[in-house]
């Protein structure tokens, strides 16, 4: 496939319009239904954008659309993501916030409910939702997202991995899975297995230079189809534990997860540099907001060992992480070192807690899985979220 020549855009676009829109009666291009699309060797990919309760109206539409797609000269692969951008109607009690305004000492309160709403929800077969966090890009979250996910699987639990960073996906890199997931007759998506992990990722479904140029209903609504129109697992072998590879920040897609998936506790990573730790309490504010239990704070780039003696230097200082997991009473999980070993692995796609358990880094990430593992078994304490929507 990689011969094959990209397909030209404007004749895909021609195809598509070719599908028509069953509401306004234009091709869906035309209609201005293609969204992000994208083009490769041999495959072709959009998302289409509906609003919710159009969702059974298009599916039909998405099969269609799909099929022009791979009837298309050149195209072997194609793939159409259904998404529904629109918020529903919320709930009695909800609280609403204009973007970037400050919360009153009225709407603090009530964002404290007495129970779970109804909307926040677990994907079926899967017993826990562990969110793996950062306040702030570049402090390696992804990489102990990914190393974590193997270590707990290698404890012998059943492990998916979802990479909720729509924005910057890295899990299709780190893990080195790189074939396009298919549905299985319930049309839901097959998640591809590496390493132990049921795996699904939008960088999956697009190709790895793609920019991602979603607006926030968008994003939040293409996380929600990855997590629950994805076969995660069955009755009889049900996910243990789903680990989310979130996007850094405080944004839409971490307030969509708060609002809608009942999430069994995080896990948030930080340097140990001040400039990180002020990110860190943000984020585990928004947590302790959202009623979701802090499993542990993760020290990366902890140091670095020195080549000639092996004793460390600090080269973004040291303890931060530690010291701020105890001011805020959360369980400090370790530090992870610089590491040149851990670095490549994650440019080669062959984590290393499964290449180098008896690594400095790979003991670290296996003695956090069992202290993350254990505190799943126990229930963590959780508290119910409240429900949060922002308006523009």
């Amino acid at each position: 496939m990689a011969d094959l020549p990209s397909p030209d855009r404007a004749a895909i676009l021609a195809v598509l319009d070719r599908v028509s829109d069953p509401k306004s009666g234009l091709g869906l291009a035309s209609a201005g239904l293609v969204q992000a699309l994208t083009l490769g060797p041999g495959r072709a990919g959009f998302m289409l954008e509906v609003e919710p309760a159009d969702a059974d109206l298009y599916a039909s539409v998405r099969d269609a659309a799909e099929a022009a797609l791979r009837a298309a000269p050149g195209i072997e692969r194609a793939s159409v993501v259904l998404t529904a951008s629109a918020e529903p109607r919320p709930a009695p009690g909800t609280v609403r916030v204009r973007r970037g305004a400050r919360l009153s000492s009225e709407a603090q309160a009530q964002m404290q409910p007495a129970g779970r709403p109804p909307g926040a929800q677990k994907p079926a077969h899967v017993a826990h939702v562990l969110a793996v966090a950062s306040g702030k890009g570049g402090v390696g979250k992804s990489t102990v997202a990914v190393n974590l996910a193997v270590a707990l699987a290698m404890t012998g639990r059943r492990v998916g991995l979802l990479d909720a960073d729509v924005y910057g996906p890295s899990a299709p890199r780190m893990t080195g899975a790189g074939d396009e997931p298919t549905m299985n007759a319930d049309k839901k998506l097959i998640p591809l297995e590496a390493w132990g992990l049921k795996i699904m990722s939008i960088g999956l479904l697009v190709d790895e230079a793609a920019p991602m140029i979603w607006r926030g209903p968008m994003a939040s609504s293409a996380l929600n189809q990855m997590l629950n129109d994805v076969a995660w697992g069955d009755e009889a072998e049900p996910l243990d534990v789903l680990v989310v590879d979130m996007p850094p920040g405080t944004g839409d897609i971490q307030l969509t997860l708060a609002q809608r998936v009942a999430l069994s506790g995080a896990v948030v990573v930080s340097t140990p540099q001040e400039v990180a730790l002020i990110d860190v309490r943000r984020g585990v504010s928004m947590f302790e907001k959202t009623h979701v239990p802090i499993l542990g704070i993760v020290e990366n780039m902890a140091y670095f060992p020195n080549p000639a003696g092996g004793e460390p230097i600090a080269i973004f200082g040291r303890g931060g992480a530690r010291a701020t997991a105890e001011a805020l009473g959360a369980p400090f999980l370790g530090e992870i070192p610089i590491d040149i070993a851990l670095r490549q692995a994650c440019d080669d796609g062959r984590p290393l807690v499964a290449q180098a358990p008896d690594s400095e880094a790979g003991r670290a990430f296996l003695a956090m899985a069992e202290t993350v593992g254990e505190a799943l078994d126990r229930g963590a304490g959780l508290k119910p979220p409240p429900r949060i929507v922002i308006e523009d």
